[in-house]
């Protein structure tokens, strides 16, 4: 604590004000405890839409807070309403598979759930808040488990990805040529086979027109400051003190952790406000240096084996509405954990995503408990179909 705030009551901190968030979340724990657990799959679609009224309703009457107008402010207090979006998505994804699971999967069958997941994620990208956004992405791994996606699509969706950012590191015309000869040692192989061959040759054809159109895709769909993060992912020496100032202190502040940490608050980086928003999107680096190597192994091992065990209680559900939400939860904790640690060290690209239950904010906070303790209500009723 500061010097002259010396009560953690003290609301004018912001450790003061995280006591009453998490206070408050005990409260929302114990009070989701006492409902009866067929509410959420009856009211899931009420949840969902009031949730997106909401949405749209920050548009016209929220509060812009670094540049996103995603926040309705209360007094010195703010909510972000794109929090609870998730959880009010994983309730009206349970919803969806449950009502069509003995339907056969067609194509609008396997579209609606995708609808249900643009709307919040839409909504969420026009208020400029393109890390909560993306978290629903998310989602893509319920529809894996449940069947609406195949592993194919999520095999070309990576490939996707990964040729995105090898195309901006190497030069569009290599990638060309390494195709081709690829192609064409496929072609020798399958030879006799004109099917495959034909295959190989649109697969060759749609890969060159994606690789060719990556350039202008990253000039003209994406902003200037999240264009910088790319390049500063890509390029270490890209402007330390501007665009690269953030992932760089993290990395100072990480690696002079060393083996066991600093000890509890004697992180110089992190002390002295080296790092912006160490709080919230960075705290791993206080993490890194105060508790070093081991701390942050302990760390990660806590959250791999919280969202195991997430999965494990998720496959026992007699429920495809408790399964499908409890796999909801572990692919929102994933793509936090993963995104979150993954920026501060330089793995992936600035979006800015709290850490579950370490970050500073309640809005986060309430969101992850709102889920967690509904999980724990349906897991209470796992023998029954709800």
């Amino acid at each position: 604590m500061k010097e002259g705030h010396e009560s953690i009551f003290d609301m004018s901190q912001s450790y003061g004000k995280q006591l009453l968030w998490i206070l408050s979340s005990i409260v929302i724990g114990i009070v989701i405890l006492m409902f009866d657990a067929k509410f959420f799959p009856a009211f899931a679609w009420v949840i969902y839409g009031g949730v997106m009224i909401i949405l749209v309703g920050v548009l016209f009457f929220g509060s812009e807070i670094n540049a996103s107008k995603s926040w309705f402010k209360i007094g010195t207090f703010a909510i972000q309403p794109a929090e609870f979006a998730k959880f009010a998505t994983s309730l009206a994804l349970a919803r969806y598979i449950v009502e069509v699971k003995s339907r056969s999967l067609d194509l609008k069958t396997r579209l609606k759930p995708l609808a249900l997941i643009a709307l919040p994620m839409g909504l969420i990208f026009l208020q400029n808040d393109t890390g909560t956004a993306l978290v629903f992405s998310a989602f893509v791994l319920v529809l894996f488990r449940e069947g609406y996606i195949s592993g194919l699509w999520l095999t070309f969706g990576l490939i996707a990805i990964f040729l995105f950012i090898l195309t901006l590191v190497v030069n569009q015309y290599i990638m060309i040529g390494i195709l081709a000869v690829l192609t064409l040692v496929g072609v020798v192989i399958f030879r006799k086979r004109k099917r495959e061959t034909l295959q190989l040759l649109g697969l060759f054809a749609i890969l060159s027109v994606y690789i060719f159109s990556v350039d202008y895709a990253f000039e003209h769909f994406l902003q200037p400051h999240q264009q910088l993060r790319i390049e500063v992912l890509l390029n270490e020496d890209v402007d330390l003190k501007g665009a690269g100032y953030n992932l760089n202190q993290s990395k100072i502040a990480i690696g002079s952790g060393g083996f066991w940490g600093k000890g509890y608050l004697k992180g110089t980086q992190t002390k002295f406000n080296f790092v912006p928003e160490q709080g919230t999107d960075f705290i791993f680096c206080t993490i890194g240096e105060e508790w070093g190597f081991v701390g942050s192994l302990v760390l990660i091992s806590i959250y791999l084996l919280f969202m195991g065990r997430l999965v494990v209680l998720a496959e026992r559900q007699r429920s495809a509405f408790s399964r499908v939400f409890g796999y909801s939860i572990a692919s929102i904790l994933f793509f936090h954990f993963l995104i979150n640690i993954g920026m501060t060290i330089g793995l992936v690209p600035v979006i800015g995503i709290p850490l579950p239950f370490f970050s500073y904010g309640g809005s986060s906070l309430w969101g992850f408990t709102l889920m967690i303790f509904t999980f724990l209500k349906l897991d209470s009723k796992r023998l029954e179909l709800l």
